[in-house]
């Protein structure tokens, strides 16, 4: 029986472009996740989208002297470029500034303040008096309070992960002027998270069991140790979503606590595309669904605490002031697989710096399944790890080309030679031949069970596992030498070796897709692996934003073992992978720290 699968994916900033950190840490994980669940039959949504209305990007915009609305348009348009190229097949990829958006997030605050967990509040908040104006919590840092960390933002520490409290930072600057603000009184409203506590951390130990130690660690002991405290959702600003009080004029919800209601938006909105406009309940409403929920290590408390607090506290009031629906609950999130950080070449990623590899500029040298192969064999998923241009090329050649491209390519090669284009008629299978077909099928159970649990590169290591374990089939049947006296013997373990690479192809697919559908071309198949990809213009009251979508059609890739048949006709073979230089290493490496 089909399940359905949420694949919620880290909405980023529109200030930057996407470097490799950023990819291996949501959106590639995500991605192979979807495809293995697509390939067994789920109901997948996977959705995410362009967080427009963050103070980085308002930030952005001043430095650029351009409005905010052409400053995310623009990087919203670079993001749709990239997933295209690399293959991240979004169902939906939205923005955060459309009506769609607009109206859910006020429906959860509205259902919030309904079942009496907002009250208003008058504190002191950072003020320009150079500027004239209250400063959002992003432009303003200091020092940290807790671990005197020099370079903290006021609402967060990139240094000890703490979310602070604004008021509290010490030796406050103006990340605009360099100017020192002030302390002025405010009013806002706040979400009264400590009436959610006992019911968060009994959440979070629910999951202790198979949720990854790092994350409900992180968020667990947070709340032991510090509580969870009411936050402001509201600030003075005059980008982003109207509070939707009356007399509110002039502020707007806090970009912490509407970006993560896109994951529910962009699914409500993935609905009304598709014709279907109460689809988005199989994933929201229906408590059998499971929500996975794909971030960095700096997101980890707001998506594994904050978050499943905004659900619990909307009870069933967000269907009845949305829809005029009552008696459903919005699901929780059933896992939150946060990765750690990738560095690079020993020392953290900075864009400012131009110490990245950046997504678009690396596609325009190298193949996009290259890419996808050292990023998910390189995966933070339970600590940092490092990008090094040396071992990108070494891992490329060694493992990538030598134990998997060179064995699809020469038994596809030897194949479409000697028996005219078709896949050889087989005599009995030896009991050697029956053991390679049986090892590698048993990795439809192996690598998936690690692929369900979110051990990515497991998965990818157990496949090139048994890639090796068909190149010692190989090594000792020896074909090219057994055509020279028996040409029957040779056909049928040429047969074997194809269906072998056949299945092979499948339990690479959620990690190389691009080369997986390739090779499914060569082995004679017409219908796609997967489906396409398509960019498409919507309007709304806010005017036209662009959405990347997901199209299944034609899709015929299933996770199950190969059934190739004898005589079908095979499509003249080329190498899957290229052999890199090891040349490319200095050059690289010369690129790092440049001005763009």
């Amino acid at each position: 029986m089909s399940e359905n699968i949420l694949v919620a994916i880290a909405w980023p900033y529109a200030n930057a472009e996407i470097h490799v950190g950023n990819i291996t840490g949501s959106h590639l994980p995500g991605d192979i996740f979807a495809r293995y669940h697509r390939l067994k039959g789920n109901r997948v949504l996977m959705v995410s989208g362009t967080d427009s209305h963050g103070t980085p990007v308002t930030l952005r915009a001043d430095a650029l002297g351009r409005s905010v609305e052409e400053v995310y348009q623009a990087y919203h348009r670079g993001f749709l470029e990239l997933f295209q190229k690399l293959g991240i097949h979004y169902d939906l990829f939205t923005s955060t500034h459309t009506e769609n958006h607009f109206k859910v997030a006020q429906c959860i605050f509205l259902a919030l303040q309904k079942n009496g967990y907002l009250y208003t509040e008058t504190r002191p908040q950072w003020y320009s008096p150079q500027a004239k104006r209250f400063l959002p919590d992003r432009y303003v840092e200091g020092t940290c309070y807790l671990c005197g960390y020099e370079g903290a933002r006021s609402d967060q520490c990139d240094q000890c992960g703490n979310v602070l409290e604004p008021e509290k930072l010490l030796n406050p600057r103006s990340k605009v002027d360099g100017s020192t603000p002030e302390l002025r009184e405010t009013e806002h409203f706040y979400l009264d998270l400590s009436k959610l506590e006992p019911d968060v951390a009994a959440f979070l130990r629910a999951r202790q069991h198979y949720w990854r130690e790092t994350v409900v660690g992180q968020s667990l002991g947070q709340i032991e140790s510090e509580g969870l405290k009411p936050r402001p959702i509201t600030r003075d600003l005059d980008w982003g979503i109207p509070v939707p009080v009356e007399g509110w004029e002039g502020k707007c919800i806090y970009v912490w606590f509407e970006a993560v209601i896109g994951y529910l938006s962009a699914a409500i909105e993935a609905a009304k595309i598709s014709s279907h406009p109460d689809a988005w309940k199989d994933w929201w409403t229906n408590p059998e669904a499971k929500t996975y929920y794909f971030i960095g290590k700096d997101n980890i408390f707001f998506h594994a605490a904050m978050w499943p607090a905004q659900l619990m506290g909307t009870g069933e009031q967000f269907l009845e002031i949305y829809a005029g629906e009552k008696g459903q609950r919005l699901n929780v999130p059933y896992d939150v697989p946060a990765n750690q950080f990738m560095n690079l070449e020993g020392q953290k990623i900075s864009g400012s710096r131009n110490w990245a590899v950046w997504g678009l500029d690396f596609l325009s040298r190298y193949d996009p399944d290259t890419l996808r192969f050292y990023l998910t064999f390189n995966m933070p998923e339970n600590k940092d790890s490092d990008w090094d241009w040396l071992e990108f090329c070494t891992r490329n050649n060694n493992d990538l080309v030598a134990t998997w491209g060179n064995l699809a390519n020469r038994m596809l090669s030897f194949a479409f030679k000697h028996w005219e284009g078709r896949v050889p008629q087989p005599g009995e299978l030896s009991p050697a031949d029956q053991e390679i077909l049986a090892t590698v099928e048993q990795g439809f159970q192996t690598v998936g069970s690690f692929i369900e649990k979110v051990q990515l590169r497991a998965g990818l290591f157990e496949a090139l596992r048994l890639a090796s374990e068909v190149n010692k089939y190989l090594d000792v049947v020896a074909p090219w030498f057994a055509i020279k006296s028996d040409k029957a013997a040779a056909a049928t373990s040429v047969y074997t070796a194809l269906r072998a690479i056949d299945s092979l192809k499948i339990l690479f697919a959620p990690f190389l897709p691009f080369s997986s559908e390739r090779l499914h071309t060569y082995l004679g198949y017409t219908k796609p692996l997967f489906g396409s990809q398509k960019v498409e213009t919507i309007c709304d009251a806010l005017g036209e934003h662009l959405v990347l979508r997901y199209l299944p059609d034609h899709a015929s890739g299933k996770w199950e073992p190969s059934r190739l048949e004898p005589g079908q006709k095979l499509v003249q073979p080329a190498p899957l992978y290229r052999k890199l230089d090891e040349s490319l290493v200095a050059e690289e490496r010369s690129r790092l720290g440049k001005p763009k």
